[in-house]
This record gives structure tokens, sequence and C-alpha cells, in this order.
């Protein structure tokens, strides 16, 4: 009992000291995610590479959510039906259930509202709710599936959008070595990226990137110090309220895996790192970083750059004789 007790206690104080060596940041550890109903998660996995919900049957959420690419498609904006140019920078899908909303606007208010947005947008998937609907109702395998997860027959929007936004509320990227200094750890940075962190920590970055997603909690103007030169017709917050006050105001994007997800800014202008620090600092900051500030506080950036999502490529279920048939590109 001595022994069982003395050991329980030892744990507790590894435990406790663990916990205490914790850093007192503006940025916190980013958490692993909890799977509730890994049911509906294997569902919106399937859902969410599926091109069958576009109408040409092409394009599929990963195809500007490339998992393999940080959650991005690393276009300056993003390609959709019949090889029509969006609008605006396609924002990594990683992390984002950690985001105050969804879009750079904010116009969705979780991941489940913005899952139904690009299935309907003729410049996206270019399909419609009912279309999408009606193609997975021939579907006999995700007739099945949706049963199961859901406990009752039936698919609709609703229930399609609620798998995929499970899905995407797995893509958390924890484990980065700035997570890993975080908790503790001195030699998860080198000396040069620590300098980095002290740079954007001091300069004042954090005001806006901070908490575990490095932002993607708040909403700021594009252009504080300088106004912010583009020809972009995005308006920001003003798109979706209509006040001409909230123009420019787009969402802090997060940080984590940043190195990945170029190119930067709303507009897709920046197309490196280090142009991206330097705008920043200029427009925002009222600072001119020197090259080898920026270098540094690059060095930082890419410490972000935590354990990317990593599994079997879903095996989708065939279509039947009575699905629709998709219209590809130049065929409508």
């Amino acid at each position: 009992m001595y022994f069982k007790i003395t050991g329980l206690l030892f744990a507790l104080f590894i435990a406790n000291a663990a916990c205490a060596a914790e850093r007192d940041e503006p940025i916190q550890p980013l958490a692993a995610p909890v799977v509730t109903n890994p049911a509906k998660v294997k569902l919106g996995k399937k859902l969410f590479f599926d091109p069958r919900l576009s109408k040409s049957g092409f394009i599929s959420c990963n195809s500007c959510h490339n998992l393999s690419m940080g959650g991005s498609d690393n276009l300056k904006t993003s390609i959709g039906h019949n090889w029509q140019q969006g609008p605006i920078n396609s924002p990594t899908v990683l992390n984002s259930s950690l985001a105050i909303a969804q879009f750079w606007d904010g116009r969705a208010a979780d991941l489940k509202t913005q899952a139904g947005g690009p299935i309907a947008n003729p410049i996206e998937m270019a399909s419609s709710h009912e279309l999408a609907v009606s193609v997975l109702r021939t579907i006999p395998g995700y007739v099945a599936e949706f049963k199961t997860v859901f406990g009752s027959e039936g698919i609709d929007i609703d229930r399609i959008t609620e798998a995929i936004a499970a899905f995407e509320e797995t893509l958390v990227t924890p484990d980065s070595r700035f997570d890993h200094w975080l908790k503790g750890d001195d030699k998860a940075l080198d000396e040069r990226e620590l300098a980095g962190y002290m740079l954007f920590r001091n300069s004042g970055c954090v005001a806006c990137h901070n908490g575990p997603a490095v932002g993607g909690t708040s909403f700021q103007k594009m252009g504080v110090v300088e106004p912010y030169i583009t020809s972009s017709a995005a308006a920001g917050r003003a798109d979706v309220t209509g006040n001409d006050d909230d123009r420019f105001n787009f969402k802090v994007p997060t940080l984590r895996n940043v190195e990945l997800t170029y190119p930067y800014f709303h507009d897709g202008e920046a197309a490196t790192l280090e142009q991206a620090v330097e705008v920043m600092g200029r427009l925002q900051l009222g600072r001119k970083f020197t090259a080898r500030e920026v270098s540094d506080i690059v060095a930082f950036l890419k410490t972000l750059t935590g354990r990317q999502p990593a599994f079997v490529l879903p095996r989708l279920p065939p279509s039947s004789n009575d699905t629709p048939r998709p219209l590809p590109f130049g065929k409508e």
C-alpha cells in the first residue's frame, strides 16, 4: 500500500510539474480533437472527398481545401466550375473549427452553415442543394450509411452539412514545435526562431494573432496605418452587414500551418511569407521590419506547422443506374 500511495503521489507531482511548466503567453498550445461520433465523421469524410456533390462531378470540398496542401489550394484565388476564377483566396480548413465564423467575411456562423455554401455557388461547385440531395439519395451505400449515422431514413442538406462539419472539426493540427516550446521544452525552438517569436509578440502582432489558433477569433481592418491597395472587389464584413464602417474588415486568419497555406491575404496578393510579414508590419503596425527581422519572424511562423491529418482516403459508394449524370465543363 505504501508503494502504491507514494507512486501515485509521484505521478501527481510529475503531472503538476508539467502543467506548471506551460508558459504564460498570448498563444496557447493546440489540443487534439475529441471525436464523439466516429460514424458521422467517417460519413463526413466521404462527402468531403466526393465530387458528385458538384454539378460537373469533378469538384469536391478537397479541391479547394486540399488536405495534402495545408487545407488550401495554394492558388491566388480558387478555380471553380467551368474553370471560373473565384474572387477570393481559399482559407485553410485546418483548425477552422476554432474560428469565430467561416469565410473571410464571416458570413457563415459555423462549419455546418459554411459546408452548404460552395455546393450551390455557381462559380464553385455550381450544383444546388436539391440536386446534391437527389444524387446521394440514388446511391444505395449512402442511403444505408445515413440511416445508420442518423438513426432514421432520409438524406437532406441538413444531414449532409452536419456530417461534413463533423469531419472538418477533426482537422486540428496539434504538436507543432511551438506547442512543445509553449509546454516548456526549451529545446523546441532555436535561437533565431525564439527571437522571431519575441519580435512577433513585442511588436504587437499578437493583438490579433493570439489564442490556440493564432488568429481566427476577430475581424480586423486590413490597412490600419496605411490603406491596403488591391484590385479585389471583396469588401469584407461590409458585404455581410451592409455597413460601410465594416469595409475591409476581414476575419483574422489563423497562422497555424501558415508556411503551407501560401499565397496570403484575402486576395492572395502576398506570394511569400516574407512579403506578408513586411506588408502586415507596415500596414497594420506602422513598422518597417528589417530584412533580418522579417527572416526571424518567418522562422518563428514555420514552427507553427503541426501534425497534419493522416488517414486512408475513403472508398466512395458507387452510383446507381438512377443517379443523375454529371455535366462536365463545356457539356452544359
